[in-house]
Order: structure tokens, then sequence, then C-alpha cells
């Protein structure tokens, strides 16, 4: 009996132990063997969908890249001829909004839902969309992806990518300051999982999703861009800090768009109930496989 328990527990028992003890290591080794073997299980069964989470958050990153280059860099040739602030952020959000609309829609999309940010896996973690393992292995999976594009894109662009108009593609509080920045981070994952769950579970409108979702994302880089730089995204605030080693103000990016996300979580449970929330996904009726806990069944379209 020492030695079984001595194992579970990984270290030794005392000989002295009463049978309260033996029965807390037990039920600790337990936990910890129950956890170890759901982990294993969720990455042996959904491990395509992590990765294509990394790639969409990779693609997005990229994209996200090669665009800022493109539009803010004075060397450009749209750079050197569209030079009014607004309408550079325009250019941006209108890129950034088809680039997101291409990976929800996409065929990997429609598998993994699409997520590509930690903030609103979090939001369908909550509304218990998501298995745990499924939710942490996401997250990671996310940072990972972010990390990886702005990585490639400094490959693709050299040392475009660090030039000042272009940063690594980083988010930071704007002439504001940072309790500007906060309230807008808030204010904009707010409203776009508002909009998401709203249209996600209306069976007229769900399929307008990913549109609407990427429209918010133009909105959002035209109009909100200059108080906090437009994030929403903690993976893709990372990515680009971690790139250029420029950690200013992370906390706000880790903090207000989770909160924001799960506010709006919050608020539509109390609104309509967890009952009234199909899935987790951004596309849901497809042909493609879900991995969660979905009140929609797999169609040929």
């Amino acid at each position: 009996m020492k030695m079984e328990l001595s194992h579970l527990s990984g270290g030794s028992v005392p000989a002295s132990a009463g049978p309260e003890y033996r029965v807390g290591v037990k039920r600790a080794a337990s936990v910890r063997l129950g956890c170890s073997v759901r982990m294993r299980e969720a990455l042996k069964n959904h491990w395509p969908e992590y990765m294509i989470e990394a790639a969409g958050l990779c693609l997005f990153m990229i994209s996200a890249c090669v665009f800022a280059a493109l539009i803010f860099h004075p060397s450009s040739p749209v750079g050197r001829t569209v030079t009014a602030p607004f309408l550079q952020r325009v250019l941006m959000g209108t890129a950034m909004a088809m680039t997101s609309a291409a990976i929800i829609y996409s065929p990997w999309g429609k598998r993994s839902g699409a997520h590509v940010n930690p903030s609103v896996t979090l939001a369908f973690f909550r509304l218990g969309k998501i298995e745990p393992w499924d939710a942490l292995l996401y997250i990671l999976a996310q940072f990972a992806g972010a990390m990886t594009g702005v990585f490639v894109a400094g490959l693709l662009l050299g040392p475009l990518i660090a030039d000042p108009s272009v940063k690594y593609v980083t988010t930071l509080p704007g002439s504001f300051g940072l309790g500007a920045a906060f309230l807008g981070e808030l204010l904009i994952s707010f409203l776009l999982m508002t909009a998401v769950l709203a249209i996600s579970n209306s069976k007229r409108w769900a399929g307008w999703t990913g549109i609407c979702a990427a429209a918010l994302v133009a909105v959002y880089i035209s109009l909100e861009a200059p108080l906090s730089g437009m994030s929403m995204n903690p993976a893709r605030t990372f990515g680009s800090a971690f790139s250029a080693r420029l950690w200013t103000a992370l906390w706000v990016y880790f903090t207000a768009p989770p909160l924001g996300m799960l506010l709006a979580a919050e608020a539509y449970v109390r609104l309509r109930g967890k009952r009234n929330i199909a899935c987790a996904k951004l596309h849901h009726r497809n042909s493609e496989r879900c991995i969660f806990r979905c009140g929609y069944k797999r169609t040929s379209s």
C-alpha cells in the first residue's frame, strides 16, 4: 500500500500518515492522472484544430506586416501616394478585414471556428461551449502562431519591418494615454463579441457572422487605432512585441480585450441564457467536423 501511494503521489508517504491523509494523496494523484489523460486525448484527437488556429493567426500577422509596409512605409508607392493618416488606416482596415473574412470562411476556418484570438476562446469557454483542454491548447496555439507570423514576415520584409513606420505592427497606446487605450480596447472587444454572439445565434443571419466581424475590424482600425493601435487580441499584440522587443503597456492588451469579451458573454447569458448559444464557431453550418459542444448539425454546404 505504501509503495502504491508513493508511486501515485510522486513522493514518499509518511509511515505515520493517517487514513484521511492517504485518501487525500490518492485523490490528488487521481486528479493529476485524469488531467494528464485528458490532455493527451485532446492532443491526439484535436491537434488539427490547434494547428489551424496557429496557422490562422500566423497568416493574419504576415498579412498585417506586409500591408503595413505597403501602406505606411515612406518608400512604398502607396505610402508616397496616400499620406493622410486616416486614409492610410482605412486602407489598412480594409486589408485586414479581407484577411479576417478569408480566414473565417476558408475550409480551415470553418473547421477550427476561426477564433485566432485568446479573448474569443476565453469568452466561449465562459459560455460552456469549449472543453478546458481545448481552450488552453487553442490559446497556446494562437500565441505560437502570432510569434511565428511576425518572424516569417521579418524574413520576407527584411529591414522594412523594423522601420518606425511599420515597427513590427506593434500595438501601442496613442497620445491620449493608457486610460484611453484600455477603455478603447475594452469597448471594441465588448462590441465585437456582442455582435458575434447576436449574429451567430440567429438562424437567419448566422452565415454573416464572419462578414460582420471583418467589417468591425475595418471600422476599428480606421477609427479606434489612434487610441490603442487596435488589438483586441493578446496573442496578436504579444507576437509583435516579442519580435520588436517592445513591451510598452502590454498589460493593457492582456486585460482589456479578454475582459471586454467576457463581459459581452456574461451580458448575453443574462439576457438570452446559455441554451441559446449554438456553438463556438464563427461559421457553423458547414461540412467540417466540430469539436465543440455544438447545437448545429453538419451539413453539405
